[in-house]
């Protein structure tokens, strides 16, 4: 049996995304894994690994402002993203590759 398809017209997640990436994100606290996979949507819907984060997407998945910030704090800690951050503006956030952490965060 096949695995499940998206619809034509229908929002999915592109790959590949690296698993170890993932996970070590999964391990981090709070909505960390939530804001992962939205970064993750955004870099394959633009085709690039820089991408804005607007809170009016992550409102979708329950990440309200606060925890956007404190998760964006976690990621940039484990060595998975580095975020530029201007106030007043949504932060820019460059996701690393999977060379740049050890996969134990």
């Amino acid at each position: 049996m096949k695995p499940p398809h998206h619809k034509a017209g229908e929002k999915f997640l592109k790959g590949p995304v690296p698993l170890a990436w993932l996970a070590s994100s999964a391990r981090l606290p709070g909505k960390t894994l939530h804001i992962s996979v939205v970064l993750w949507f955004l870099a394959g819907l633009n085709n690039t690994r820089s991408v804005s984060l607007p809170s009016s997407v992550l409102r979708s998945f329950g990440v309200d402002r606060s925890a956007k910030r404190r998760a964006l704090d976690w990621l940039e800690e484990a060595g998975l993203i580095m975020v530029e951050r201007h106030p007043g503006r949504n932060p820019r956030v460059i996701l690393l590759d999977a060379s740049n952490f050890d996969g134990r965060s």
